[in-house]
């Protein structure tokens, strides 16, 4: 099974991004990115896969991932079944805790903290239980005033001695830096532009390679063809829009890109296994 690559992208004027996720059930999706990945987990039981380590998580999972680790949780039994799961995810690079240590020498054990992430960090019971009330308190919180309390309680973490690896090795950087920013220019075009008729030709020069170059480059960094990685992203769109909205159907298809109703549910069926209205029940 091999790992897909995850593109993250970061809003205007945001130097780190956080994900509220509720969620029924945390599906398996076996992924990786060049940032670290930092995750609380409540109200949910199962499996966490961090590289070669597999072991069963519950309430208060803390966990931080290196760049390029791969890893996912897979759960489908909550704990308090009237409530949903819920995953609270911080993401950061690499390049952010040596900006952070070269202003202020004061946070030079953030980038120690980072180096022992590498093959993924599972933190105390103790630890995850002083940091799960600042974590909850990012949500409501405006981009300036979480940032403090994103590095209170990076800080707590940084103190944890209990804090223990999990994978058996670091995961070695899957790009290059010249391939990672051909990368990324592409994957931000796809996030920004999916619900357009995109040219290959297009994505082709903006990476600088030859269109048959091209379809090699992406998907040996995606495991997608450029289709399937668009029908993602729609798709994606399209759950999000079911779930937290009350619009039509067929608005939400034409929102996700999609000029033929007929042609969405087929695809949406063969990615969630039910058509969207049934998938609109299943979690409204």
């Amino acid at each position: 099974m091999r790992p897909q690559y995850e593109h993250l992208s970061l809003s205007p004027g945001q130097s780190w991004r956080l994900l509220w996720r509720e969620l029924p059930e945390l599906p398996f999706l076996w992924h990786y990115h060049p940032e670290f990945e930092l995750t609380l987990t409540l109200n949910a039981r199962g499996q966490r896969y961090v590289g070669d380590h597999l072991a069963d998580f519950s309430d208060g999972d803390l966990i931080l991932i290196g760049p390029n680790l791969p890893h996912t949780w897979s759960a489908s039994e909550r704990i308090a079944p009237e409530r949903q799961m819920l995953a609270v995810v911080i993401w950061f690079s690499r390049d952010w805790l040596v900006q952070l240590q070269t202003s202020l020498p004061e946070l030079a054990g953030l980038l120690q903290l980072g180096k022992r992430a590498d093959r993924g960090l599972q933190f105390s019971a103790a630890t995850a239980i002083g940091v799960k009330p600042l974590m909850l308190r990012l949500e409501k919180l405006a981009p300036a005033q979480r940032l403090p309390i994103l590095l209170e309680l990076l800080l707590l973490l940084a103190q944890d001695e209990q804090a223990r690896p999990l994978a058996s090795v670091a995961s070695a950087s899957i790009t290059v830096d010249v391939q990672r920013h051909r990368m990324g220019k592409v994957l931000d075009y796809l996030h920004e532009h999916f619900q357009a008729e995109i040219p290959v030709a297009l994505l082709a020069e903006r990476a600088a390679l030859s269109v048959g170059a091209f379809h090699r480059f992406f998907k040996r960094h995606t495991q997608l063809t450029v289709t399937a990685y668009l029908a993602q992203l729609r798709i994606g769109s399209s759950c999000q829009q079911l779930i937290q909205t009350d619009k039509a159907i067929g608005v939400i298809a034409q929102e996700a890109g999609y000029r033929n109703l007929a042609h969405f549910n087929r695809q949406f069926r063969a990615a969630k296994g039910v058509s969207p209205r049934d998938f609109k029940k299943r979690y409204r």
